[in-house]
């Protein structure tokens, strides 16, 4: 199976990658050699607690610019 993951920096520097057609499924590291380790693993041990998944399709990802009130 093929997932998409959506992968971000945090504030401490740290990978943090997501993946979107499976809810709380996630993880982070230093490197993004051992991010891409990591999330594997996290998405296989999903799978093995959840059997009927059904993996949507990947559109894209698009950046929205709001107004929060702050100067």
């Amino acid at each position: 199976m093929k997932f998409t993951i959506v992968v971000e920096r945090d504030e401490d520097g740290y990978y943090v990658a997501k993946v979107p057609s499976l809810p709380g499924c996630h993880t982070q590291a230093k490197s993004l050699d051992e991010l891409m380790e990591r999330v594997k693993e996290a998405i296989e041990l999903y799978l093995d607690v959840e059997k009927d998944v059904e993996v949507g399709e990947f559109v894209g990802v698009q950046v929205i610019e709001v107004e929060t009130g702050e100067s």
